[in-house]
């Protein structure tokens, strides 16, 4: 059978949205928990947000660096099913939530994707981001995919700078797991465009069936 690459559409700000990415066939949608990001979500309306999505799409929250009392909270008014840490957190501090959970690295020069995957081996997921002094992410940077270990693609997430007309290679290069984009396929910050969604995924079935048979 062919391999199929999962998509994530990050930065869901709206039910609207939500639909948007459920409709163009979104594995799941991520809701931004950073008060210092553009697209922040309060927990009023992501609660909004997860009752709306249909079986078996996943909402995945994200967090930097944020009290655990807030990600109990949230967590318990949300009912979010992932959890998504995009700061310094140790492995100690992602557990403990009673939810699966993400940790994302971002990617520069020096960094060992390797010793990083070592060091978050409960993670039910790896996303790697580009590093950027700007913010923690959404930044619509790139990292070289090449930098990716073949024997961790099962593992990945790919972020970072991903839009319609590069994803493909990305999933070419590194056969990540599945892949998450945010600002590649916004009209605005926190405002989806659905020809974007749409041509995104569109993009990566083609990658995939350009793949080989798993």
């Amino acid at each position: 059978m062919l391999r199929r690459t999962r998509v994530k559409i990050c930065g869901i700000t709206s039910v609207e949205d939500a639909q948007l990415a459920v409709t163009a066939g979104a594995d799941g949608i991520g809701l931004v928990f950073h008060r210092g990001s553009p697209r922040y979500v309060s927990v009023e309306n992501a609660a909004r947000i997860v009752a709306s999505l249909p079986p078996l799409v996943t909402s995945v929250g994200l967090f930097v660096d944020a009290d655990p009392e807030v990600i109990e909270h949230t967590v318990e008014r949300t009912g979010v099913a992932m959890l998504q840490f995009h700061g310094e957190e140790r492995p100690a501090e992602c557990n403990g939530f009673d939810r699966p959970w993400i940790k994302a690295g971002r990617v520069r020069g020096g960094f060992d994707i390797e010793t990083f995957a070592e060091l978050y081996a409960d993670a039910n997921g790896l996303l790697l981001d580009a590093w950027s002094a700007l913010a923690p992410g959404g930044t619509g940077q790139t990292f070289d995919w090449h930098q990716v270990p073949e024997s961790l693609a099962g593992r990945i997430i790919l972020a970072g700078g991903l839009n319609p007309a590069n994803v493909g290679a990305a999933i070419r290069t590194v056969q990540p797991y599945a892949v998450d984009v945010s600002s590649g396929v916004e009209m605005e910050p926190g405002r989806k465009d659905s020809r974007k969604v749409g041509a995104f995924l569109s993009a990566v079935r083609d990658a995939d069936q350009d793949g080989t048979n798993e």
